[in-house]
């Protein structure tokens, strides 16, 4: 007696993919051309035919908790010689899309912005809240700097973190006030990432068991962690970018506001260091090592997401929403951080607070929403790529 398979397609997982950007989905008719034109996709088992197949079909369990759909790199080859249009590195992009939701919106509580994040017509309400936040903010530091003055001096602190230039956005919203804000805020975005990873490894590992793509029962977390350096050579390096051949240059302009940001966290944390470990306030001069990096970090941000919206623009086809929240928070937050220090420069104290009020919400879509929005694929990708590192994926 033969075995019997019985297959439920999950047809509002057909929907949403394609409403996330994945709408050629169903001009695939399986030629195989995409998995043999992919550069990265691996030996046994390649991508992205059969993801195309499980989305067509609706099995959204195996797409969600697959570690391939994250091993794209969405480079374009495959759409580039898809004879019928059908554009798997879209699918595959809006399928990440979908499982960030999925794994996001599975979080006690802050599930529901899963759901807001990916939503346009929520952005003003996204974006209301902080702009509160920091209004309340600025009237506490502006209007009610000596009371909160007497406050801090009676538990041994000091409230205004600022030296004796005429122009400091500390002046406008305290570095407490600030802190008070981002810290706790980052902090509950890593323990969002700590548990929505922990499911998603989880259902990794039990895909591939299935599958047979991996030999090992158990996942060994030791071992898997040990994994993460070279992984992390390749991300830095964008090797797999440089393998891909129809918008190798999409390699340049990622690299650009990687490194960018990653200037950017070592700017803040040394500037944390220097205000509250050795009590020296800013603004800093522009003479300072540090100083320089920031600025070069800050063109890197700009230049890359520009070069990434031009190449967006020049398709001809639209990219969804999920793309240009990214790409225009992206740029907002290297434009604004720039713009802040260049008024305060030219001396412009109202617009400096002005443009610094804007680039405080910009912080704030980014540390809030990213385990909610496509910006969480550097962390999804990265776990998934180790992961396959680890489990010895060909």
């Amino acid at each position: 007696m033969s075995n019997q398979y019985v297959i439920e397609p999950n047809l509002t997982f057909i929907d949403e993919v394609i409403g996330l950007g994945g709408d050629t989905l169903k001009k695939c008719f399986q030629c195989a051309t995409c998995s043999v034109a992919c550069p990265i996709a691996p030996e046994n088992s390649p991508f992205p035919r059969k993801e195309m197949i499980a989305a067509s079909w609706g099995l959204k369990d195996k797409l969600v908790g697959s570690a391939d759909i994250w091993l794209c790199h969405e480079c374009g080859d495959c759409t580039a010689l898809c004879p019928r249009g059908a554009k798997p590195g879209a699918t595959l992009s809006a399928i990440r899309s979908y499982a960030i939701s999925e794994y996001s919106g599975s979080v006690p509580v802050l599930g529901k912005l899963s759901k807001m994040v990916t939503d346009p017509k929520k952005l003003a309400l996204l974006t209301a809240v902080p702009a509160v936040w920091f209004a309340l903010m600025a009237f506490i530091t502006v209007f009610m700097g000596g009371t909160m003055e007497k406050i801090f001096h009676a538990i041994g602190l000091h409230w205004a973190h600022v030296t004796d230039a005429p122009i400091a956005q500390a002046r406008f919203v305290s570095t407490w006030l600030v802190d008070f804000t981002f810290v706790p805020v980052f902090n509950i975005s890593i323990l969002i990432f700590v548990y929505t990873l922990y499911k998603m490894l989880t259902d990794m590992h039990t895909n591939a068991v299935l599958e047979g793509k991996t030999d090992k029962e158990k996942l060994d977390y030791k071992e898997y962690f040990k994994t993460i350096p070279t992984v992390l050579k390749k991300v830095l390096a964008h090797t797999q970018f440089n393998e891909c051949g129809e918008n190798k240059s999409r390699g340049t302009a990622h690299m650009m506001v990687l490194f960018g940001f990653i200037g950017c966290l070592i700017v803040t944390t040394i500037g944390f260091f220097f205000l509250y470990i050795l009590g020296k306030p800013g603004p800093y001069s522009q003479l300072w090592p540090f100083k320089w990096l920031g600025n070069i970090a800050g063109i890197s941000i700009v230049m890359g997401s520009a070069l990434m919206i031009k190449e967006r623009l020049s398709k001809t086809d639209l990219s969804a929403y999920k793309d240009w929240y990214l790409l225009g928070l992206v740029l907002t937050l290297g434009a604004t951080g720039l713009m802040t220090q260049m008024a305060r420069l030219a001396g412009m104290e109202y617009v400096t607070y002005a443009i610094y009020y804007v680039h405080l919400i910009a912080i704030f879509h980014l540390f809030a929403y990213l385990p909610f929005s496509k910006l969480a694929h550097i962390v999804y990708r990265l776990a998934a790529m180790t992961y396959a590192e680890y489990a010895n994926r060909k």
